[in-house]
């Protein structure tokens, strides 16, 4: 299997099976992939450095674009498992930190202009992580970053 077919194999299996013909690929890098989704949403998206054992939720980034330009880059986080009602979680990505919003099993970037500092910092950086603390311990989530800046370019593009 060639590095473009893995990588559409992990997209489609974390966006879930069932939807993968509704996908459209847009981009394939070394671990982040874009694609376009039914309802004019594009996400260029990433699982974690460890992959979930299986029956395990996948830990996942995903950044969105919308056609009416309501998303224009919000970061989602999902998690393995919840995190703590009240908790806050923090990305670093190179020497630079990001308070997310936390709800159930994900993390929100906070608005347009964290979703521009956040690019900005992937742009120069290899890798990033997410801390939270989670019901039954702490979560700490690690991303590489190759391929993300021309994934979230893809995405941002095509929506």
């Amino acid at each position: 299997m060639n590095r473009a077919a893995a990588v559409l194999a992990v997209v489609f299996g974390l966006l879930g099976a069932e939807a993968a013909p509704a996908q459209r690929l847009l981009h394939a890098g070394a671990f982040w992939a874009a694609v376009e989704r039914p309802g004019g949403i594009c996400e260029a998206v990433s699982r974690s450095e460890v992959v979930a054992p299986p029956g395990r939720p996948q830990a996942r980034a995903t950044f969105a674009f919308t056609r009416d330009g309501k998303r224009r880059g919000e970061l989602h986080f999902l998690f393995a498992r919840p995190v703590r009602p009240g908790a806050a979680a923090v990305l670093t990505v190179g020497a630079e930190s990001f308070l997310l919003v936390t709800r159930g099993t994900s993390a929100w970037s906070r608005g347009p202009a964290q979703e521009a500092a956040i690019i900005a910092a992937i742009r120069r950086s290899a890798e990033m992580r997410v801390r939270a603390q989670g019901q039954g311990g702490r979560i700490s989530d690690r991303y590489l970053l190759g391929g993300a800046p021309t994934a979230i370019d893809a995405a941002a593009l095509a929506c």
